[in-house]
This record gives C-alpha cells, structure tokens and sequence, in this order.
C-alpha cells in the first residue's frame, strides 16, 4: 500500500464511524461522572492535617502539561482504550497547582537551576546546582559562602531516611542539587573540570556525592564511569572505551563507599539481578549504579540487566520505610527530557508513562494519611500535538488532512524546534508508519541540533497531609517549604512544637520534638 493509500484510508475510516463509545451519547452518562466527582470533591473539604511522616517528590523532568495529557493518551492505548478519558496516576490527586520555572538569569530554564529551586527552595541561576544566585556559573570561586541545602539533608538531619532514584546519572543536573553545590552542572567528575576550579578547591559532584551528605541510605541510577579512575574497564562494557572510568585523582568512590558501609549493612549493585535479590530488610545502604552514563530508554531497556524505574521506587521505598520517622524520597524520570531534546516524542512518552507506574507503585506501598506525594516538573519542552485529531487517533499518528498550503499530511506530534526539521521539495510525501517508529524525529518548525526547553508553568500534582497548600500559582521554590512544612523539618518547626499552628499536627506531636 503506498504512503497516500495508507492516509487516505486513514482519513476515510475515521469518518465513516463514530470514534466513541455508545454510551457517550447519553447526558446521563456525562451527568453521571459529574456528580461522582463533585461528591469526591465535596470530600476534600475535610481537608488532611497530619503530620508527613513521609515525603516523595516525583520529578518528571522536561514533562509539561502536553507532555503529561499525551502521556495519559498514551497510557490509555496501550491498554486497548481511545486514550483521552484514561487516568494517570497522577491525575488521581486531589490537588493541582502551577508552578513558574524561570531561573534568576533565564526566562527558560534549564535543569539545574529549576533543581535548586524545588530541592533547595531558593530560585538559583542556570546551570548552577544547590548554590545561590550570588553564584556564578563556571567561577569556582563564587561557591563559598553560596551554598544552600536541600529538603533532603534537612530530612536527613531531622532523622529520617533518605534516597535518590533515577534514570539518569545520579549526579547529573536534577539529583544534584539535592546534595552538591557546583557552580557548574557540567562538572560530573574531575575529568570535566578545569584545572585551575580543582587547584581552587572546588569538588565533583560525583565526590560531593559521597561527602557531603555521608549517609545517603538509598542511590540508584547511573552514572558508574565517573566513579572510577581514569581508563578503569567497566564492570559491564569491558571492551568500551568510552565506558571506562574517568577519575584523575584516581579515586574509586565505590570502593571507598563499600568500605566505609560494609558493616553498616549497605549493598552495592550494578544489575537488576543483584537489586532484585537483595532482602530489603537487611539492607540498610544501598548504592545501585546500572550504566556508565544515563539508563537506556525504557522502550530500549535490557528487561535482564537493567531494572525499570518501578522495580527502583519499589526497592527504594522498602528499605527506606523501616525507618520509624519516615523517609524522603527524591524520583527522577529523566530521560522524558532526553527524548523531547532528541525530537523522538515516542521515546519521551514511554518514560512518561513509565514514572506514571512507579508513582502507582508508591501509592500501593504508602498511606496518604502520613505520606505527602508530589509529582511534577523542573520545566517544559517545544512540544505540542494537535491538528484537528479524532477521537482516538495513534498519539505518535497523522492528523486527519492534509496541509491546505502545500497539500501534504503531518503528523499531530510537533516540535517548535529541534533535529526534526525537514526542508522539503515537491515529490517529498510523507509515510504514517514512520511516525510509529521509536526513533522518528517529529517535524520542528526551527532547525536546531537539540530541541529546547519551553517557558511556561508546569503542573504541580500534590497529595497527602498539607497536599492542599499547593494551590494556584506558585514560584517554583515555593514546593520544597510546603513539603518541609508538613513534615516538620527545616526552619518550619514552630506548628509543631507551638500550642498554635496547624491543629492536626500540634495534636499528632504533643510531647516529642518534631522529628525525633
């Protein structure tokens, strides 16, 4: 069948009979729903004061709001529905709010900053991680006297358990700044240092890792490479050269960390075998690093080597739940973004999509009585799908006509810029099956090696004690002080020790300080 046949069908079959259920054409069916959401709604207005004995911030990093909306259109045809009226995970939670991305010195962000924002709680500049805006980026020197902690020391000091998992390095630009403060993101290992920053002083951010905050109880990731020397064969691609550490001071951050934790039950791991035969119960530390670099995509992910992000938050949550003050738990689906800036939409859906099951399997494994969940963005992309589709139409698919301009068909999926743009000629046409690939560069209106981040709000998604504090409109460092808020740690303690404050919380902690 050729490429004109095939839309042409296409178009033709989605006209010829309804694309939706029967019952949709009743109101009652529609009434119906309603007055079932407006009683759950109705519901929240007792609205949850406990104290959070546990915190978990999911970070789906680069998924905008168009990205979640095709994400659950996704989900929904994986499972044989149209897609539009399935349900994330996330869509289940009572509370949805906005939050502005800009970093102090860029109207669209990047990564690291937006990281030190809902992490440290203070807006920082691009590429910087858990340093203020006094700090400047690459200038070693403006570190000291910049520096600022995160959520997840001020967890860590308050008593409770700690962990990062993600899907890309566990010291690139999001996990980061949960612990380092580098005025560079960049600055992985001192292999990607410049000289005169070390001579300075200034440290990796892979060593800040195991410095800083010492007792890490859970990290999974990747990332392997940057903690071994320089030319050390990997454990997995011996024969890889680009996979071979890459130290200059020669240190194996592994080694030290294993020493430093072999009698204090703490497990390394490199492959989804060793993590899945761990007892979580006898396992206090755990440093899990899975590949050199970031995790493959899960569409590309070796099902026997490399665990999924699900199996992580799965194994992460019953290690760090043991703890009786609860825990803080940091989730990174990072390669949503690597998709988007590859131009390859089906790649960063699939991630999507795949977060939307960890954040499941947490729910499974928590209570929302004492448990404060929250998922959203560090920032945007250029990514956008429309074109007058029908109702079920292929997320990853045509648009039902062809261009009134120059007469040819185009895909729903398109990007504002980025590699997918195509300069094409009068016997260009376009074929519907190579828009299904996994690879396939949706078209960009702007020709760019990467596609960019995009400026607007992202969704916050909050659920939980306090989760109705995340209302409206908000600055983006505003999410780490709720969090902190509701479980008693940091600088919001007052509510909790105080006869005044939140009455849920002063009833929960009458006679011990808060996070003891």
């Amino acid at each position: 069948m050729s490429c004109g046949l095939i839309l042409g069908s296409l178009v033709l079959g989605g006209l010829g009979k309804p694309q939706f259920p029967e019952q949709e054409k009743e109101p009652q069916f529609w009434n119906a729903w309603a007055q079932r959401t407006l009683k759950n709604a109705l519901m929240l207005q007792n609205l949850n004061q406990n104290k959070a004995k546990n915190l978990i911030l999911f970070l789906g990093d680069g998924m905008g709001v168009p990205t979640v909306t095709a994400a659950r259109i996704l989900k929904g045809q994986l499972s044989g529905q149209s897609g539009e009226e399935t349900q994330l995970e996330m869509d289940k939670f009572p509370f949805v709010s906005l939050a502005k991305t800009y970093n102090t010195n860029a109207q669209v962000p990047d990564s690291a900053g937006t990281a030190t924002a809902y992490l440290c709680g203070v807006k920082a500049n691009e590429g910087t991680v858990g340093v203020s805006a006094a700090a400047v980026r690459s200038q070693c020197q403006t570190t000291k006297g910049n520096e600022v902690t995160s959520i997840l020391r001020w967890a860590k000091d308050a008593g409770k358990s700690v962990g990062i998992v993600t899907t890309t390095r566990v010291n690139h630009a999001t996990p980061s700044a949960a612990y380092a403060h580098s005025v560079d993101r960049d600055w992985y290992s001192d292999n990607e240092m410049p000289d005169e920053a070390v001579q300075a002083g200034c440290k990796d951010i892979a060593q800040q890792l195991f410095e800083n905050i010492p007792n890490i109880d859970v990290i999974m990731g990747g990332g392997r490479k940057y903690m071994f020397p320089k030319n050390q064969s990997d454990v997995e691609y011996p024969d890889v050269a680009k996979h071979s550490g890459t130290r200059k001071d020669g240190r194996s951050l592994v080694q030290e960390w294993s020493d430093r934790m072999k009698d204090k039950k703490g497990h390394y791991v490199w492959n989804k075998k060793q993590l899945l035969s761990l007892n979580p119960n006898s396992v206090d530390y755990l440093l899990g690093l899975f590949e050199p670099g970031d995790l493959p995509f899960d569409l590309e992910r070796n099902s026997e080597t490399d665990p999924s992000l699900t199996e992580m938050v799965e194994v992460a949550i019953k290690i760090l739940r043991k703890n009786p003050s609860g825990f803080y738990l940091l989730v990174e689906g990072g390669r949503i973004d690597h998709g988007h800036h590859e131009g390859k939409a089906k790649q960063a859906l699939y991630e999507a999509v795949e977060m939307d099951r960890a954040i499941g399997q947490a729910d499974l494994m928590t209570s929302i009585h004492n448990t404060m969940t929250i998922v959203t963005a560090d920032h945007s992309h250029m990514f956008n799908f429309g074109g007058y589709t029908l109702r079920g139409n292929t997320i990853f698919g045509l648009a039902p006509m062809v261009s009134d301009v120059d007469q040819k068909p185009f895909t729903s999926i398109l990007y504002g810029n980025g590699p997918g743009f195509k300069m094409t000629n009068a016997n260009f046409f376009f074929c519907s099956f190579h828009s299904e690939e996994n690879n396939y560069q949706a078209q960009a209106a702007v020709p760019l090696k990467m596609e960019t981040h995009g400026g607007e709000d992202v969704a916050v998604f909050a659920k939980g004690p306090l989760a109705h504090l995340l209302h409206g409109v908000h600055e983006q460092n505003y999410i780490p002080h709720v969090m902190a808020y509701a479980a008693c740690i940091g600088q919001n303690r007052e509510h909790c020790m105080s006869s005044g404050g939140t009455s849920g919380l002063r009833l929960l902690i009458t006679s011990a300080r808060c996070g003891v």
